[in-house]
């Protein structure tokens, strides 16, 4: 189960259910299950905080994963979103709020399909994976 949270900031994902089922559509294209999946809505310092009291890092980000999977193609974990961050790079990019969000919500569960961001060639490849994901969203977006 696909679910969403609000931590410290009062955000609505428009179109949950809709979102839900894609999400878990790309995650079976992928050759994944998901099982208990959480996304936590919050703020810039909020996910600040969580950077540094589990990974040690100090900066901002707009997202952070958590896998919690223990079975072999079963997806579980909590992803942290920073709508701070989400906002602003959809103003930097000039595009809706909306679509960056998605964007973010796809990255998370990439992570958790396997992917990486650390080096050129696996930004390369989730980028190309998120296009991928998006390019299949049945949700009109704003």
């Amino acid at each position: 189960m696909i679910r969403f949270f609000n931590e410290d900031v009062p955000y609505k994902l428009p179109q949950k259910q809709a979102t839900r089922q894609w999400l878990k559509q790309q995650a079976e294209v992928e050759g994944y299950v998901v099982g208990d999946l959480n996304y936590i809505f919050c703020s810039d310092e909020h996910v600040l905080q969580v950077n540094r009291d589990y990974l040690q890092h100090d900066y901002y980000t707009d997202i952070i994963t958590f896998d919690q999977s223990e079975e072999e193609g079963k997806i579980e974990g909590d992803i942290f979103v920073s709508v701070d961050r989400v906002l602003d790079n959809a103003s930097q990019l000039a595009i809706t709020a909306e679509q960056e969000m998605r964007r973010v919500l796809a990255h998370g569960l990439l992570h958790l399909c396997g992917y990486g961001d650390k080096t050129d060639e696996e930004v390369a490849q989730m980028r190309a994976k998120e296009d991928e994901w998006l390019s299949r969203l049945a949700i009109p977006v704003k």
